[in-house]
């Protein structure tokens, strides 16, 4: 039997064909070396890494070395891979002797699969479509071939955009399960703080960890989920209350992309809990949207459009500013954008509304490199994963692909957020104003996207009302012109 070589983000028992395969397991410098990855995430990965050798014991071989090309060079005997998840890393592989690259595993829906499908629709491709297609194919909240709910709707997205009352600081539910740290984590401080003390850069504030690096801590986090936040994901999802950054997310991204859990598990428990009466059909939808549709659906389009999305950059973009890429939430005023930027430099977290209707807003509404956007998020964000940026933030929020993804970029102004959240309220900026010493960035922002990009959005019959509203508009101009004079200062 070969020995398997794993990487950081393919930690579960799914993972080997054997529960008893010899294993290589390597951490490699270089890799923080090259980029300044937030200090949560850094300790994360290696802790994941270490915690999974010390559960094998002398099945594997852990190896600490500078490249991984250093580290295969000390073993004698060939090994096996299973296919990785980015391009730099599957290029890697192929360049190795003695390495075998086998399927991909963690996801529901194979490349071959995805590609058959994709190949028979002659034409922009779809969320929705392939998510129908994968509840039927594999019989999720299906009976027979259409699907469970009483309307005979795929999603139910109309019944999960409420926001809390306006007096709720909090969802009533109990926060996820935090992991008690052990000496591995110890461990990983101390030489994290040395590495820092050689030069290598961190960024963020270090903490205690806050999401799983085990399988255990990962299942105990996923039926703590099940049970006691579930039922209130779904009308909560979209929205956003300062003192709750969890709301009844199930904080399980990162353990998802370390491998820790095979998502089909989790699909499978959520559905049994909305047949057992636990849970909404409405918030089990919606979870597994998540899983079986979007996730599935971000990562077999980042191979099956090989070339990325990064291909499809604003030639003229501007530049990621430093107070955003150094995570100063205090040079911020903007409530909102403030609040959240501080959530990534306090956690490496925040849930994904916020990421898309805030931070990637914001960065959109002001032209940014969707590159240096992807390159961000994947360094800052503790379930940072290239094939999910590439495409989803990059395609989706960024508009970087017109019409591969989605119908609609991801841009609001003010009034949105202050509909689905309860930052405006104590925010020194007015959503209704794009003018002035009190106009809110978001507001102004948007109507010079839509003037920025008119030409691109003029044949996008979701943008059709905005794009004529513009014309009415006397003011575009001035905000222009105010935001101009902002230049790379935060609001």
């Amino acid at each position: 039997m070969l020995r398997r070589w794993i990487f950081a983000d393919q930690l579960g028992p799914h993972f080997l064909d054997d529960p008893h395969q010899p294993v290589l397991l390597v951490e490699s410098k270089a890799v923080f070396r090259r980029r300044a990855f937030h200090r949560q995430r850094a300790h994360l990965l290696l802790s994941a890494l270490r915690h999974r050798a010390a559960e094998l014991n002398d099945q594997a071989i852990h190896l600490r070395t500078e490249t991984f090309r250093e580290a295969l060079r000390q073993l004698d005997d060939p090994v096996e891979v299973c296919h990785p998840t980015s391009r730099r890393a599957r290029d890697l592989v192929r360049s190795l002797a003695g390495v075998t690259m086998l399927a991909p595993r963690g996801f529901v829906t194979s490349p071959a699969d995805f590609a058959d499908w994709a190949d028979r629709r002659r034409g922009t491709l779809r969320i929705e479509d392939f998510y129908r297609h994968a509840r039927q194919q594999h019989g999720v909240l299906t009976g027979g071939t259409e699907p469970v709910s009483s309307g005979q709707k795929w999603h139910l997205d109309a019944r999960n955009r409420q926001r809390p009352a306006r007096d709720s600081a909090q969802l009533d539910i109990p926060p996820p399960p935090i992991p008690q740290e052990d000496e591995i984590d110890a461990e990983v401080r101390h030489e994290l703080d040395r590495w820092a003390a050689e030069g290598i850069r961190f960024i963020g504030h270090d903490g205690p960890r806050l999401f799983p690096a085990t399988r255990a801590e990962a299942i105990v986090r996923l039926r703590h989920f099940i049970r006691h936040r579930l039922p209130m994901f779904g009308p909560y999802e979209d929205a956003m209350l300062s003192a709750d950054p969890f709301m009844a997310h199930s904080a399980l991204s990162s353990s998802f992309n370390l491998g820790l859990l095979d998502p089909m598990e989790a699909i499978r428990e959520a559905e049994q809990a909305y047949r057992d009466g636990v849970a909404p059909l409405s918030s089990v939808e919606g979870f597994i949207r998540q899983l079986l549709g979007w996730r599935d659906f971000v990562w077999n389009l980042y191979w099956y459009f090989n070339a990325g999305h990064r291909a499809d950059d604003r030639p003229h973009g501007r530049s990621v500013p430093g107070w955003f890429t150094n995570l100063d939430a205090d040079a911020v005023r903007a409530r909102c954008l403030s609040d959240i930027l501080a959530g990534v430099r306090d956690r490496a977290w925040v849930h994904h509304t916020p990421r898309l209707m805030v931070l990637a807003n914001y960065a959109v509404q002001r032209g940014w490199h969707p590159s240096d956007l992807v390159d961000w998020f994947h360094r800052c964000f503790i379930d940072g994963t290239e094939w999910a940026l590439t495409v989803n933030l990059a395609g989706t929020s960024q508009y970087a692909d017109p019409g591969k993804m989605v119908t609609k970029p991801y841009a609001a102004d003010g009034e949105y957020i202050k509909r689905m959240s309860d930052y405006c309220a104590s925010c020194r900026y007015d959503p209704k104003l794009g003018l002035g010493g009190d106009a809110c960035p978001f507001t102004a922002g948007y109507w010079m996207f839509v003037d920025r990009d008119q030409a691109r959005l003029h044949g996008n019959v979701r943008m059709l009302r905005s794009v004529r509203q513009l014309e009415r508009r006397a003011d575009v101009s001035a905000m222009a012109a105010q935001e101009k004079e902002r230049g790379s200062r935060a609001p």
